[in-house]
């Protein structure tokens, strides 16, 4: 399990002065809010596009720049800071210290380009995200560890710098109880909660020879042998995290129909969703969209009363939009509670959302 930091650690990396007179408050607050070693609180954020600038490819883009400064000053602030009650009959309390970040995809924008000047875009955008978030909460701005997966603007067809810097952050990632044989997928406990990262989208099934219009690279192979392994038969509750949306695509699974270039397999989302169904699920997360969605998902593309908890979280500071959120996530034994942080004025002022609360599923494996 990943450690939390530490008050001292955390001082250390704000430094003296006013900064050090202010946050150690908020963070006893934090701290006392997370001391339960059985609650996982965590945020979860997505499509970040650090975009480097097109006419200087060694600079970033100022408007990426700032939206990803003010992303990550959000990030470190809102620990111990106060949370009303809402209208959804959610208590108040306040944000607990939290176990780290989870990130949906497209940490940069050009990855899907290519040629010498989308290279040189690539490498700056790569470098100013590991900068902001870095890896352990003490190598980049952000102070909590980070566990991103790639998405479609960063490696569409599952090679390139970022698939290959993740698979080298994953050498080095807290806390890993497992990692595909490919390096990239991988999963992790926090407390008594079962988290797996999954990539861009999750496939393949091998009876269906069709090329994909994204590689899943086994990352249902790589889900069928964690769960296996590492859940069982426990009722453990299970975070999924993948980049592509799930709705668009639950349709019915033709094997022999053509390829018809949808970004998720037909297919593959249907296995998914059956392996899926057999554990205690209690969240899928992804973003790519670029809007909050909260639904229920039978593996069909109506909505159900009853289903998999759903969570498609905004684009958190994409350099077109000055409208951005994240989740943050809190699991207790008895219930899951999540709120949506957004802005409409790119992180310079935000506000919380009315709680969507669910109670902790009983062990879908007995």
């Amino acid at each position: 399990m990943t450690d939390r930091p530490s008050r001292r650690k955390l001082l250390s990396l704000v430094g003296a002065g006013a900064a050090a007179a202010a946050i150690p408050a908020a963070w006893a607050r934090a701290q006392e809010a997370a001391a339960d070693e059985n609650r996982v609180c965590f945020f979860f954020v997505s499509d970040t596009h650090f975009l480097a600038d097109k006419d200087n490819p060694e600079r970033l883009d100022e408007r990426s720049a700032l939206a990803n400064r003010r992303l990550i000053d959000v990030l470190n602030r809102l620990p111990g800071t106060p949370i009303s009650a809402d209208t959804a009959g959610a208590a108040a309390g306040v944000v607990a210290a939290p176990r780290g970040v989870i990130h949906g995809g497209d940490l940069i924008d050009t990855g899907d380009k290519t040629g010498p000047a989308a290279a040189a875009m690539q490498r700056t955008e790569l470098k100013a995200f590991t900068d902001a978030f870095g890896l352990d909460g003490r190598d980049g701005r952000l102070r909590f560890p980070v566990y991103e997966i790639h998405g479609n603007h960063d490696a569409p067809h599952g090679t390139g710098r970022v698939i290959d810097a993740i698979i080298d952050r994953n050498k080095r990632r807290p806390g890993l109880t497992g990692t595909s044989s490919n390096g990239l997928h991988y999963s992790w406990d926090w407390g008594p909660v079962h988290f797996v990262n999954l990539g861009i989208v999750v496939g393949a099934v091998p009876e269906v020879t069709r090329r994909r219009r994204y590689d899943p690279l086994a990352s249902l192979d790589f889900l069928r042998q964690d769960l296996e392994k590492r859940v069982g038969r426990s009722g453990r509750p299970v975070v999924l995290t993948h980049h592509v949306d799930v709705a668009r695509y639950s349709t019915p699974c033709d094997p022999s129909a053509p390829f018809a270039n949808k970004e998720w397999d037909p297919c593959d989302v249907a296995a998914y969703y059956q392996l899926a169904r057999e554990y205690n699920v209690v969240a899928v997360l992804y973003g790519h969209t670029h809007a909050r969605n909260v639904f229920k998902w039978d593996g069909r593309s109506t909505r159900p009363a009853a289903g998999l908890d759903v969570f498609n979280v905004d684009e958190s500071s994409h350099f077109l939009s000055t409208a951005h959120g994240l989740f943050y996530f809190e699991l207790t034994a008895q219930r899951m509670t999540v709120r949506e942080y957004a802005t409409k004025d790119n992180w310079e002022t935000a506000a919380w959302s009315p709680a969507w609360t669910y109670p902790i599923k009983a062990a879908a494996r007995a």
